[in-house]
């Protein structure tokens, strides 16, 4: 609840789930409609030979395959998205059965909102091989005129559907603006014991956003290629609803990073630095009072900067915190499906219940043993849906029941691409 106490409370908001295109409305969710489409189809085809074997043969050629168990394991080979890789659908165990005691003082800080261990089943599905860089959302905010959360002025509404008095919010926090790291913070009063002890290095900047990091004064003008962040989780739905696409939920985010659902601890392996060598963008030293800055990036860091793992995806671990799609819950591995799990109905954290929370999954160039080891493979966060910060970014998905949405949001992007005056009229 970093906004909610930096500012007096957050600018948070309920999500609604985002609406079901026509496309989906007229055929996935109309079987006697396709059905009808198909006699249609096929009609014509029995009039002609070579028409009915120019339509079947790609149909029959381009399916997605499945597996015994019904999982999808191969995409359509029509279809390959640029910059993203197909993950192959399969079984995995989710979350830990790891439990800390007196005996053991829990080096790598794993919760208990990671247990329990649970077996699922999903569907495979393309993952963008990096987290949104600035230069694919510039050209998002270039072809639609979006405005992200952090550049807007807060109402006293935001604060009041977060729980909150809104008349007891001062009149100077109603300032756009986002999270950054505070370099600052009183160290003579820095105690670093204790739930939420991380907020006293935190600070609202004014002016703050994607396009400035770090500030007003800072610039992405060298960092394009660096994954864009201060964004909302609305804001990352945003985009994904303009690509096509939609946020992994935090399953597939996890079997991604297990490489395919391999049980280890980083996507690495076991050991964290395996030879000395840095295998992902976190703080070196001792957070937050000690910065070594051994792999040379004091903030994020380019994407691709750091190896990928089996499946060729790039930041799984480290360098931002990635948004999912599921609510959170904290104890929703006890009451999981088994197949393709999308989250819990609504979310809670008894830490602060009534504030609404979505997912982040990876860690970032923040996370260190003595603070917080978010770039474990087993390891979740509990994000504000409408906070927004320095070290929180996103990826897209895409699954094979939205190929036709992506097809025509490509088609548009690729129209405006080619003569954007014309394309936005």
């Amino acid at each position: 609840m970093k906004l909610l106490r930096l500012r007096s409370r957050s600018r948070s908001q309920l999500s609604t789930s985002p609406a079901k295109s026509v496309s989906s409305v007229l055929f996935n969710d109309n079987p006697i409609l396709m059905k009808k489409i198909y006699l249609l189809v096929l009609g014509s085809c029995l009039l002609g030979g070579l028409l009915f074997a120019a339509i079947l043969l790609p149909v029959s050629s381009t399916s997605a395959k499945t597996n015994a168990d019904g999982l999808v394991i191969k995409p359509p080979s029509h279809i390959s998205p640029e910059g993203f890789v197909w993950v192959p659908g399969g079984s995995f165990v989710m979350g830990t059965d790891y439990q800390p005691s007196p005996q053991d003082p829990n080096p790598d800080r794993i919760k208990p909102d990671e247990s329990p261990a649970h077996t699922v089943e999903l569907d495979g599905f393309w993952m963008s091989e990096t987290p949104v860089t600035n230069q694919q959302f510039q050209e998002f905010v270039e072809m639609t005129g979006y405005v992200t959360f952090a550049e807007k002025v807060p109402t006293r509404e935001d604060f009041a559907k977060s729980g909150v008095d809104p008349m007891a919010i001062p009149e100077e926090a109603l300032k756009p603006g986002s999270m950054c790291f505070n370099d600052k913070f009183d160290r003579a009063s820095l105690v670093t014991e204790g739930p939420g002890w991380e907020y006293q290095v935190w600070a609202i900047v004014d002016g703050a956003d994607w396009k400035h990091p770090n500030g007003p004064d800072s610039s992405i003008e060298d960092r394009m290629d660096h994954p864009v962040v201060h964004l909302t989780w609305e804001d990352a739905v945003a985009y994904c609803d303009w690509a096509g696409m939609r946020l992994p939920t935090e399953a597939e985010f996890e079997y991604a990073n297990r490489n395919g659902g391999k049980k280890s601890k980083y996507f690495w392996g076991e050991e964290r630095d395996p030879n000395g060598k840095f295998m992902a963008n976190y703080w070196q030293g001792e957070f937050p009072t000690r910065r070594e800055n051994e792999d040379g990036y004091l903030g994020t860091s380019p994407v691709k900067a750091f190896p990928a793992n089996e499946l060729g995806l790039y930041d799984m671990a480290g360098n931002v915190w990635e948004w999912c799609a599921d609510y959170y819950h904290h104890d929703y591995y006890a009451v999981s499906p088994k197949r393709n799990p999308k989250g819990p109905a609504e979310s809670f954290d008894p830490r602060e219940p009534g504030i609404v929370k979505r997912v982040q999954r990876g860690g970032s160039f923040l996370c260190n043993t003595n603070s917080c080891t978010g770039y474990r493979t087993g390891a979740r966060m509990a994000g504000e849906v409408m906070s927004s910060s320095f070290h929180n970014g996103f990826r897209c998905v895409l699954d094979t029941t939205m190929i036709e949405e992506y097809k025509i949001a490509q088609d548009k992007i690729t129209a405006w691409k080619s003569n954007p005056v014309v394309a936005k009229q």
